[in-house]
């Protein structure tokens, strides 16, 4: 059955059950003003004039009581007071927020079909009423691309593994299944996905849509493992496209950002599964430099973290277990607590300094302490004093220090080693851009980094760590920033971030307005000359006119916005499909 949430509530019937509560209650009287005489009256007395006066009086002592007995949400205390804004919501309004916690909606609409005949009927229905209908996926975007309040259509119930074909090597899928789910549905076939984003909860749907990435210098965008995918379209009914059937929109609509059509069922080309042995050990930028060739053509997958006001460089490196030699023998110098136990110190020094500070942690006791992960840690830390410099200074060197204890070889199926534990609340903001290639490295990937640590410590940037910088292929979905018609292309992606480890509402616009800032200066002295363009899941929309203008024009030069919105005005002409984000970064010829 289709789940919906969705009402309308008019204004006449609320101003009617308003008058039948003033009917019934004396406590909501009916004021009927008597009307205005044109005649002249006689001259007000004093004692007229204070009552007025008490009248008056009387009105502005009940409007303040109101005010300061408002309910307000807790994290609200800090915002301003607005009318209306924080009444209470109606039954039927839900709210739908991100996992990064830094977008939010409310909609009355939130569609769930269970099968592609109710998808179309779905899609067909709000067409003709030109109601929107954004597709949504797990919510895991950091910029809610997928967000509206207008109205919202989720796969998360067309969840199904359609066929496998072991042979080919190919799985054929409800676009609504999770990443982990399909995983550990298809490896009794013997067979993965091919690369891994650092998460799990994904939907195929729209990991795909989006352009998602893993890292290996030899391996692609998710997006390149669609060989076909079924779409329902508002103008056209369902369509299939493959690299057979309808190339040009196929390339264009593999990365389609959720605008060109609701993904129903994809076909991926997987991969033998394999186990993987990672290798963790920590380096620096002078060892980078000497060795970043080698690390990139001898790994099938590498990445590096680095810790902002250090020289730590932590490297990450996973291949394939060789049958022959087994696994390896080496042994960790440091067991988990050991590494631990320099973060935890750092930990309880800083509880004690800013123990008036902190208002949600409490005074923990051992056993708790023990309990929490290396990331629960550090947010507990950066909590206490976000953007103080020489606070997260410190923060990053326990890091530093927990990496080079954590130092060794870890043995693990794909799916269970090419993860990342990627904290809490988070703004974050990744770039992606041209490195050479595989042959013929350009070093610009490294370059980048070093004006990035430069400009960090010139401007004082409370920068927590880590500045995750992996790589991938080129793809040939035209949408893709990483899109590129020579094969042998490389790309570099580094991700820069701040952590919003407190719910207190000050504190979180103050980390979001400090993040922002950060982001500016590395788009004004970086990205246009590196072509670095963000990832489509963490590219936010300037408020400012002239930096949005700006922002079109970028894309423009990248990207092929006309055909994108062509196809747009062919397959969803009522921009059902869409909301204020793709709106804004791609606007109509029409509209501009």
């Amino acid at each position: 059955m289709l789940r919906s949430f969705t009402s309308k509530r008019s204004l006449q019937s609320l101003l009617h059950h308003h008058h039948r509560r003033c009917r019934q209650n004396p406590q909501f009287p009916i004021f009927n003003p008597r009307p205005f005489s044109s005649s002249p009256g006689p001259p007000s007395s004093d004692a007229e004039l204070r009552k007025y006066i008490g009248y008056t009086l009387l009105l502005l002592g009940s409007a303040a009581a109101t005010y300061y007995s408002f309910p307000f949400s807790e994290n609200a205390r800090d915002k301003k007071a607005q009318l209306f804004r924080y009444a209470p919501l109606p039954d039927d309004l839900h709210t739908v927020s991100n996992w990064s916690g830094t977008h939010e909606v409310r909609t009355r609409t939130f569609l769930q079909p269970e099968s592609i005949e109710e998808l179309e009927g779905i899609v067909k229905e709000a067409n003709v009423r030109k109601h929107k209908i954004r597709p949504v996926g797990s919510g895991l975007s950091p910029n809610g691309i997928g967000l509206t309040r207008a109205g919202m259509v989720n796969l998360a119930l067309m969840d199904k593994v359609l066929s496998v074909d072991k042979e080919k090597k190919r799985v054929t899928v409800q676009a609504g299944i999770r990443v982990q789910q399909l995983v550990d549905e298809i490896k009794e076939f013997g067979i993965t996905l091919q690369n891994f984003a650092s998460i799990r909860e994904q939907q195929i749907g729209g990991i795909v849509q989006v352009g998602a990435h893993g890292t290996g210098a030899r391996l692609p965008p998710i997006d390149e493992q669609v060989i076909s995918m079924k779409l329902v379209t508002p103008a056209k009914g369902t369509i299939e496209i493959s690299k057979e059937k309808d190339p040009e929109l196929f390339y264009l609509a593999r990365c389609g950002l959720g605008g060109l059509g609701v993904v129903a069922e994809v076909t991926l080309q997987c991969v033998e599964r394999q186990e993987l042995v990672e290798h963790t050990f920590l380096s620096n930028m002078k060892d980078i430099k000497k060795n970043h060739k080698k690390f990139l053509s001898e790994n099938k997958h590498v990445k590096y973290l680095y810790i902002p006001y250090t020289d730590a460089v932590v490297v990450v490196t996973c291949n394939p277990m060789s049958k022959r030699k087994g696994p390896p023998k080496n042994k960790p110098k440091y067991t988990t607590e050991e590494a631990l136990q320099h973060v935890r110190d750092l930990y309880l020094e800083s509880l004690t300094k800013y123990r008036a500070q902190v208002t949600d942690s409490g005074s923990p006791d051992e056993p708790e302490i023990v309990e929490l992960s290396f990331t629960e840690l550090r947010d507990k830390l950066l909590a206490m004093d976000p953007l103080n410099k020489e606070h997260v200074i410190k923060v990053n060197k326990a890091e530093a220090e927990y990496w080079r204890k954590s130092e060794g070889y870890r043995v693990g199926w794909s799916d269970e080693i090419l993860g990342f534990d990627c904290g809490g609340h988070q703004w974050v903001s990744e770039t992606c851009f041209p490195a050479g290639t595989l042959s013929k490295p350009s070093m610009k990937d490294l370059e980048y980094i070093e004006e990035l640590m430069q400009l960090i410590k010139k401007e004082s940037v409370p920068a927590p760590a880590p500045i995750e910088q992996r790589w991938t292929a080129c793809s040939k979905s035209r949408m893709s920033p990483a899109y590129s018609s020579a094969d042998d292309d490389i790309f570099s992606w580094v991700g820069i971030i701040m952590y919003l480890p407190t719910m207190d509402a000050r504190q979180r616009r103050q980390i979001t307005e400090e993040f922002f800032h950060y982001r500016h200066m590395t788009q004004a002295q970086l990205w246009d000359h590196y072509s670095a363009f963000e990832h489509w899941a963490k590219i936010e929309v300037p408020k400012d006119k002239e930096e949005l203008a700006a922002l079109q024009a970028r894309l423009k030069k990248k990207f092929p916005v006309d055909a994108y919105n062509q196809a747009r005005k062919e397959l969803d002409p009522n921009r059902i499909l869409s909301n204020n984000m793709l709106e804004k970064l791609f606007p109509s010829s029409e509209a501009v």
